[in-house]
């Protein structure tokens, strides 16, 4: 169990390309394959990571490895999440300057963008699809309540330029008086 969860995140931290939330789907790959959790477990997971200081991914690694594994499965999993990074980090730094320039290496990052925006907005469609359940029913007061949260959070960001840590505390607050 414990060199799976070093093993698995390991693999989708030498794929970390584009940040934690791009690396959301890649992470639920891999959680359910190994069947270590529940998709409603996951998604706890990944909204108690994303309001957590630190980077999604990590603090994604570290709970699921947490709740698979204790405390030994939260270390091994943060650390395969992480070892990648440091050690490219180490390598870029190295030679960056050396290479910055050229043209290659300037069209890889080129061709990455779109990939990366390509699994943000998945991981965006495939969280906020979550949020609503079945719609077999009709559309619920749940439903409509998430949704005016989500728009009221992202017009607050965008175009009132509200800081993101009063938008989370404000949707947490929300989320208490609609859901609770």
């Amino acid at each position: 169990m414990l060199l799976q969860l070093f093993i698995a995140f390991l693999k989708i931290g030498l794929v970390s390309f584009g940040g934690g939330y791009a690396m959301i789907p890649v992470i639920q790959l891999e959680v359910e394959r190994h069947h270590w959790m529940t998709e409603e477990q996951f998604y706890h997971v990944i909204a108690l990571s994303g309001t957590s200081p630190g980077p999604i991914a990590t603090n994604s690694a570290t709970l699921i490895g947490y709740e698979t594994a204790g405390i030994p499965g939260a270390i091994l999993a943060t650390l395969g999440m992480v070892l990648p990074s440091l050690v490219v980090i180490i390598l870029v730094a190295a030679f960056l300057f050396r290479w910055h320039s050229h043209p290659w290496f300037k069209s890889s990052f080129y061709g990455l963008k779109p990939v990366v925006s390509g699994f943000i907005v998945y991981a965006a469609l495939h969280f906020g699809q979550s949020s609503f359940g079945t719609v077999d029913t009709g559309v619920t007061w749940k439903q409509v309540a998430t949704l005016l949260i989500a728009f009221g959070a992202f017009m607050a960001i965008v175009k009132y330029k509200v800081h993101p840590f009063v938008v989370i505390v404000g949707a947490g607050v929300l989320g208490i008086a609609f859901f609770l």
